[in-house]
């Protein structure tokens, strides 16, 4: 029973998290631009993030332009601005930019 009582908390307590990358919080995200959790994740899941955190400026520039859009039509509001300073802020590497 113990066990029990140790595990469910540790599931309760599970951040959502984007397919693609385990390191963004999808639902903090999502708040933050304004569109829904499943948005995010549906708009994230084409998206190729750089396993090394540090990818190049073409592979940046590639996976904006599949986002960024999808983004938009949740939410035409969506800048690229705005969309870089909310990823930068749940970077766990914090911003980077080629």
């Amino acid at each position: 029973m113990k066990i029990i009582a140790f595990v469910l908390p540790l599931i309760v307590a599970t951040v959502a998290v984007a397919d693609q990358d385990p390191n963004r919080p999808t639902d903090r995200i999502a708040a933050d631009l304004n569109i829904s959790e499943a948005v995010f994740i549906e708009c994230f899941k084409p998206v190729n993030p750089e396993p090394d955190k540090y990818p190049t400026g073409e592979e940046q520039r590639a996976n904006k332009a599949i986002l960024l859009p999808c983004l938009q039509k949740a939410n035409p509001a969506i800048t690229n601005e705005h969309l870089d300073k909310v990823m930068d802020t749940y970077r766990p590497e914090g911003a980077f930019r080629n």
